[in-house]
């Protein structure tokens, strides 16, 4: 397998089976060294997600509102919500991959395994939406982290944004979502998808420690301070520091974040 070809085939992939299938059949290989590299290639700029053959992409704003957690159509509004981010997060890592070519295959296996994980995350949502008779393109989704993936085309931008940024809100974001879910506990799903997001969430920090290590490199090779993080973000998300919710402390440290950039993050002290 020619690595960049498949890569540039798995993120124009819309249906999931398929993509999950042909990334499967890929990583296996990549994993075995049966994959090659043909350097004369140049990464294209997408112009829509590959999910848009498969799901309803509305604004932002018009996405329905995760309520009623209690019942079952509120727990399918957020499983198709979390499912959506992680199917997502896979062309996001694999996108990594195709598009930053001169890393090394240190940044190769990283990416790929976060891809791996991404995969596997939304396996396990998707099948609890199924469970409740529901499945991933019922319900429309935006295309925001796509948009954030092709307005940061240079690997110093794009590990500030979308690990660093984007990722690490979600650290913040699944600890309050779990405390939603808290007082209905004793439901099954409720059960069930409390322990998806805990795997969810443990395993997010690894992804965005990875960004802090390559958001570290991209600043080494620019001869850039690894401040100019809030510069990036300033730039695409004005005001988005401080957070206004209570930020996750102890999985921003271990992702990475250092106390000087937690305080400049959050509103409280860590």
């Amino acid at each position: 397998m020619e690595l960049y070809s498949t890569l540039e085939t798995l993120l124009t992939t819309s249906a999931p089976t398929d993509k999950i299938a042909l990334f499967r059949e890929f990583y296996d290989a990549y994993r075995c060294g049966d994959t090659t590299r043909d350097s004369a290639t140049k990464p294209i700029v997408f112009t829509h997600p590959s999910y848009r053959e498969h799901c309803t992409i509305i604004d932002p704003k018009e996405v329905p509102r995760r309520t009623k957690l209690n019942t079952s159509h509120g727990q399918i509004l957020l499983l198709h919500a979390i499912a959506h981010i992680e199917y997502s997060a896979i062309d996001l890592a694999l996108d990594a991959v195709y598009r930053f070519r001169d890393c090394g295959e240190k940044f190769e296996m990283d990416w790929l395994v976060v891809a791996d994980d991404e995969v596997r995350h939304f396996e396990m949502i998707e099948s609890l939406l199924k469970e409740l008779g529901s499945y991933y393109g019922e319900y429309p989704v935006h295309d925001a982290l796509f948009e954030a993936s092709m307005r940061t085309l240079d690997l110093h931008e794009r590990m500030a944004v979308v690990p660093r940024y984007l990722e690490a809100n979600g650290l913040d974001a699944t600890p309050l979502i779990l405390r939603k879910l808290q007082p209905h506990a004793s439901d099954p799903m409720i059960q069930k998808i409390i322990a998806a997001l805990h795997v969810i969430l443990d395993e997010e920090i690894d992804h965005v420690r990875k960004g802090d290590v390559w958001f570290e490199y991209a600043c080494q090779g620019e001869g850039k301070d690894t401040s100019s993080y809030f510069e990036i973000i300033e730039k695409h998300y004005p005001n988005s520091f401080p957070r206004k919710i209570d930020i996750n402390c102890v999985a921003r440290a271990k992702a990475g974040f250092d106390k000087d950039e937690l305080a400049r993050i959050s509103l409280t002290e860590c």
